[in-house]
């Protein structure tokens, strides 16, 4: 059965990597040449005669985009069917096609929403390049101790389940994922390195569109993965009966 739910989550992150990329397409990526001619005027302005580019925007922003989108929506597909087998049938008791959704709305929150509340997503032109591995460092363990601290979330619902009502189980998860990760927020570095003559109202609508980006990736997997896990178990219970 495991076989089965990897390939349907390697399925599902496909088709939501093809609708995010094209998402990212639409939204995204002109925002991303407008930051980009913004740097390349003030860089023509302070170093003219820069080297070109090595890749043309326009293979960045269509095979590139959709290439990477595609590796990237395979793997995370794959690891959320693993963790949608994991959880099934043993942390909540409800429905395939419901824990695919409310699985990817809690990834949304988990590794976009959250990180990007202390690191969010900065086009072209923001950012030092002298602190580009402290940047990667910080945002990257922001992510995993979100990570850690859901998980640590999960546990204290299990732990605290049997000895209370299921609100006050599932409230105290949250609060305890809430108070970990703003505990490292407060602890971590703040990196903020915006060019004052930057528009602030592309950087917002940059960040806007990267975040949705991101979401419209995990709400695909998590619709089309239950729409087909579903369908699947109910197959199987059929063929048993």
């Amino acid at each position: 059965m495991m076989k089965h739910m990897l390939w349907r989550g390697m399925l599902s992150g496909i088709l939501g990597a093809l609708i995010a990329a094209t998402f990212a397409l639409v939204f995204a990526e002109p925002k991303i040449d407008a930051a980009i001619a913004f740097e390349a005027a003030h860089a023509a302005h302070a170093m003219p005669g820069m080297d070109e580019e090595l890749v043309s925007r326009t293979i960045q922003k269509t095979a590139g985009l959709y290439t990477a989108m595609l590796m990237y929506g395979t793997a995370l597909g794959g690891l959320f069917a693993i963790v949608f087998a994991v959880l099934y049938g043993r942390v909540v008791q409800i429905g395939p096609r419901s824990l695919s959704l409310l699985l990817a709305l809690a990834t949304v929150v988990v590794i976009v929403l959250v990180p990007a509340l202390k690191y969010p997503p900065t086009p072209p032109a923001v950012g030092l390049h002298e602190t580009v591995r402290l940047r990667t460092v910080a945002y990257f363990g922001m992510l995993g101790f979100s990570v850690l601290a859901a998980v640590a979330g999960v546990w204290i619902r299990r732990r605290l389940s049997g000895r209370s009502s299921a609100i006050d189980a599932i409230l105290a998860g949250v609060v305890g994922y809430v108070a970990l990760v703003a505990a490292l927020q407060l602890l971590l570095p703040t990196i903020d390195e915006v060019p004052a003559t930057f528009p602030a109202t592309l950087l917002w609508q940059f960040r806007i569109a990267s975040i949705a980006t991101q979401t419209v990736l995990f709400v695909v997997i998590g619709i089309a993965f239950g729409w087909q896990i579903d369908r699947t178990l109910r197959e199987r219970h059929a063929v048993e009966r």
